[in-house]
């Protein structure tokens, strides 16, 4: 018998022999296309049907079975380099409150139908190392947001071009996350050099009134932008914002374009609780010790909502990922 079937003998003996309720699963190895035997271990947790926290780790290309979508008690689901295909008869996961997709293969209309049959999800960690297959005529980025109604910490990384022009943007979403209090946005291809990012923060912004941390991490170069479709969105735009709640606030890669550098000074002024804004310039960036000073100056002299904000420029140790 071969250490791979082994192993897979021990967890079916494990599974076959406990009596009471599996509250909590974890399963962490390397499983391409198919797998019987990871079929029939998430099988046999079905008819159990007692799992709260599933997380699966799969390092591979597996799909996952139907019976995954038989586990209506889950609240926490992570799942890392697999592949998803909802079930027709999915009703949705009711009790389910923690998202973290990574590495998944999932198709665009599947993704908007699993979040929105998840009604109670405050928690969700989407697109890092995720392959979407987007339908060019369908949904943008707009579907996904209107999917979370309650959520409360959200962190996503966005790639593509098209969702962010401001033709395909509308002023606010159809609901406000009013819930929404902890925000991280890492873009591959959204950079201030060019104006066409701003519609889709503004976006953001506008719709969650309640933001008391936000954490944008740029780290994607400048693409070329018909401008055509960037339309006649300027920072004016901003105007109507209210950061009320806003308590802390951070910028990575920062690359002093005027665009950019304007987006923060608005960020101070419309903030009138905010205790910590830290900027960290790009590496490239960061060489010129002339430059950062002078943006330091700038922000500091800039008009602020806050009294109490304390205000850091300049490269430090971070961590890319969210802090929740």
């Amino acid at each position: 018998m071969t250490k791979r079937c082994k192993f897979f003998y021990a967890i079916c003996q494990v599974l076959l022999k406990h009596q009471g309720p599996i509250h909590e699963f974890t399963l962490s190895m390397r499983a391409n296309g198919s797998c019987v035997e990871i079929d029939h271990i998430l099988l046999n947790l079905a008819r159990r049907n007692t799992v709260k926290k599933l997380k699966l780790d799969l390092n591979g290309e597996y799909k996952l079975p139907v019976s995954l979508f038989s586990l209506h008690r889950l609240t926490d689901l992570q799942l890392k380099d697999c592949y998803l295909a909802c079930d027709p008869s999915f009703n949705g996961f009711g009790s389910l409150t923690v998202l973290y997709p990574e590495g998944l293969i999932i198709d665009e209309n599947r993704l908007l139908r699993l979040l929105s049959s998840c009604p109670l999800l405050k928690r969700l960690t989407l697109g890092h190392g995720m392959t979407i297959l987007y339908d060019v005529e369908g949904s943008t980025i707009v579907d996904l947001f209107g999917c979370v109604p309650v959520i409360e910490y959200l962190y996503v990384v966005v790639f593509g071009l098209e969702d962010f022009l401001p033709k395909r943007l509308p002023k606010k979403l159809p609901t406000s996350l009013v819930h929404l209090k902890y925000l991280c946005v890492t873009v591959d291809t959204l950079c201030f050099t060019n104006i066409y990012g701003l519609p889709f923060l503004a976006l953001l912004f506008r719709s969650s009134p309640n933001l008391e941390t936000v954490k944008l991490v740029m780290w994607g170069e400048e693409p070329y932008v018909d401008e055509d479709d960037l339309g006649s969105f300027t920072l004016d735009d901003y105007s109507d914002i209210t950061l009320e709640h806003l308590k802390e606030f951070e910028i990575l890669d920062f690359t002093d374009s005027e665009n950019e550098l304007d987006f923060v000074r608005l960020i101070l002024a419309k903030s009138p609780v905010l205790k910590k804004m830290t900027v960290t310039p790009h590496y490239f960036f960061d060489k010129d010790e002339e430059s950062v000073s002078e943006v330091s100056e700038i922000l500091f002299c800039s008009p602020c909502a806050s009294p109490v904000v304390e205000i850091i420029v300049g490269r430090y140790k971070s961590n890319y990922w969210c802090p929740w």
